[in-house]
C-alpha cells in the first residue's frame, strides 16, 4: 500500500514532535537526578524503611509527622548536594552496626533520632581569602555553629601563634591564601582529634560509597552513617595530612563536613574514655532543641580540653544530690567565656572555672546568651604579663552575615570610675551595657571596653 506525500509528511511530523519531548523530559531528568530527586524510589521511606503516607513526612528530627508541621520545603531539601565520598577499597575499617548503634547512643541517647537539617548542610567553609574575613569560617545557624566557632578558635591559634615567619598580628589574618586557610583548617582539625586521642592516635571518619550497615527496628539508617569508613593516624604529623589530603570532604558543600568531625572526634576519644568523662548531669552529647539538636557542653570541652567533662568548673564538684560532677582538669590552648542575661553569680556550677578562663593562648570560644562567638589578642603574652594586661586590644568574632570585618574593642582594666557609683546586678548591667561588654567583665570584672567608633552589639 503506497502512501501519499501528505500522510508522509504528516507522520515525520509527529515523529518530530515526540522527538522532541523525549528531549524535553531527558533535560528534566537530568536536572532532577543532578539535585538529587531521581524517580527511582519515588515513594518516600522513613528511617525504618518503611513507606511514608503522602500525609506524613519527617520532622528535623526524623520522625515522622504529618505533611505541613515542621517539614521544610522542597527548595530547601534540594540546597543539599551528594556527600563527598572515597572508594570503599580505601585502607579504612568499615563501620560495623555495633559501632553505628554506640555513635547514635552518644549523641542523642537513643538509636532512633537523626541529625537535623541544619546539621547535614553544615561545613567548614572560608570567607573569600585576602580580605577582612579571611581567617573566619562562614557559620549559619543551628546546633552545628557552636562547634564551627570553636574550631574556628584553633584557627585562629595556628594562624597567630603557629606558623613560622609569620608576624603575629591582626593584619597577617587578612593577609591569608586559600592554600593556608586549607592548611590552618587541617591543622585544626588535626590537633583538636589527636588531644581527643590522648596524644596516642587520631581516628578520621569518611564517607564511602559501599553501605556497611542496614537499619533494622532497633537502628534508623540516614544514608550516611552507615557508609563510613575509620582511619586511625598514629602520629599527629600523618593525622594533619590525612586531613589535608581529604579537606574537600570537610570543606565542600554537601559533605557533612561538621558531622564528619564530630564522628572523628567521638572515635578518636572512644566510647571507653568518653563514659568515663561524663557523668549524671550529661549521658550523651546533644540536646534536642526546637526541632533540632544543641551541643551539650561536654562536645565544647572535648574540642577545648581533649575531655568531654560536661561542665566548665574547675576539677570535680559535688552536684545538688551528692552526686560527684566532672569539670575541667587542665588548661588548654583555647579557653571559654559565658554570659547570659538570666546569669545567677550564687549559681557555682554554672561559673566558669580560672583554667577555661585563662588559657595558654589569649583565644576564647565565647557563650553569650545562647550564640557561640570568638574572642582573641594577637599578643601572645597578654594572659602571661600583669602589665599587658592593663590596657589591650580583643578582636570579636560573632559570625552574623552583617559583620564585614571583626570588631576591635581596646579594654581597660584599670580605669572603672563608672563602676563605684553603680548598682552591682548583673541584669541591671545588663541593661545598660552590651552583652559583649559583660562577657568580657567574666574575665576582667572591672574593664571599661572602648568600641572604637563600632555601633556596640545588642
Amino acid at each position: 500500500m503506497q502512501v501519499s506525500d501528505q500522510e508522509q509528511s504528516s507522520r515525520e511530523l509527529d515523529l518530530e514532535e515526540i522527538t522532541r519531548k523525549i528531549s524535553f523530559l531527558d533535560k528534566w531528568r537530568e536536572i532532577f537526578s543532578y539535585r538529587g530527586l531521581g524517580t527511582n524510589n519515588a515513594t518516600p521511606q522513613n528511617h525504618d524503611g518503611n513507606h511514608v503516607s503522602a500525609d506524613e513526612t519527617e520532622n528535623a528530627t526524623g520522625i515522622p509527622q504529618p505533611r505541613g508541621q515542621g517539614h521544610l520545603p522542597s527548595s530547601s531539601l534540594c540546597s543539599i548536594p551528594k556527600p563527598s565520598i572515597i572508594s570503599s577499597k580505601s585502607a579504612g575499617s568499615p563501620i560495623s552496626l555495633a559501632m553505628a548503634t554506640k555513635l547514635r547512643q552518644s549523641l542523642f541517647g537513643n538509636t532512633i533520632h537523626v541529625f537535623s537539617y541544619d546539621w547535614k548542610k553544615a561545613y567548614f567553609r572560608f570567607h573569600d581569602p585576602f580580605s577582612d574575613l579571611a581567617f573566619t569560617l562562614e557559620v549559619g545557624k543551628g546546633g552545628a555553629r557552636s562547634i564551627q566557632m570553636a574550631v574556628q578558635g584553633f584557627i585562629i591559634k595556628d594562624l597567630l601563634f603557629t606558623r613560622k615567619g609569620k608576624d603575629c598580628n591582626f593584619h597577617s589574618l587578612c593577609a591569608v591564601s586559600k592554600q593556608e586557610q586549607e592548611q590552618a583548617l587541617a591543622a585544626a582539625l588535626a590537633g583538636i582529634l589527636w588531644a581527643a586521642g590522648a596524644a596516642e592516635k587520631a581516628t578520621v571518619c569518611l564517607v564511602t560509597e559501599h553501605t556497611y550497615v542496614t537499619s533494622n527496628p532497633d537502628y534508623s539508617g540516614d544514608d550516611f552513617t552507615e557508609r563510613l569508613q575509620l582511619f586511625e593516624l598514629l602520629e599527629k604529623e600523618a593525622t594533619e595530612k590525612f586531613i589535608y589530603d581529604h579537606l574537600q570532604c570537610f570543606k565542600e558543600e554537601g559533605g557533612h563536613g561538621v558531622i564528619l568531625f564530630l564522628y572523628s572526634l567521638i572515635f578518636s576519644r572512644t566510647f571507653e574514655r568518653l563514659q568515663k568523662d561524663l557523668d549524671a548531669s550529661s549521658t550523651h552529647l546533644l540536646q534536642p532543641h526546637a526541632g533540632g539538636f544543641l551541643c551539650r557542653q561536654a562536645v565544647l570541652n572535648m574540642i577545648l580540653t581533649g575531655r568531654a567533662s560536661p561542665n566548665v568548673f574547675n576539677g570535680c564538684q559535688k552536684g545538688k544530690s551528692q552526686e560527684i560532677l566532672h569539670g575541667v582538669l587542665t588548661r588548654s590552648d583555647v579557653g571559654y567565656l559565658w554570659w547570659g542575661k538570666d546569669t545567677s553569680e550564687d549559681d557555682r556550677l554554672s561559673q566558669v572555672g580560672s583554667r577555661l578562663k585563662t588559657p595558654k593562648l589569649p583565644i576564647w570560644l565565647c557563650n553569650i546568651n545562647g550564640n557561640s562567638s570568638v574572642l582573641f589578642s594577637t599578643n601572645r603574652q597578654l594572659l602571661s604579663d600583669w602589665k599587658v594586661e592593663r590596657r589591650f586590644d580583643l578582636y570579636f568574632y560573632g559570625g552574623q552575615p552583617p559583620q564585614k570585618k571583626p570588631v576591635q574593642l581596646t579594654v581597660d582594666t584599670h580605669s572603672h570610675h563608672w563602676e563605684r557609683n553603680q548598682p552591682g546586678d548583673g541584669h541591671v548591667a545588663g541593661r545598660r551595657f552590651s552583652p559583649v561588654e559583660m562577657l568580657i567583665r567574666t574575665k576582667w570584672r572591672e574593664a571599661t571596653i572602648n568600641w572604637n567608633g563600632t555601633i556596640p552589639f545588642f
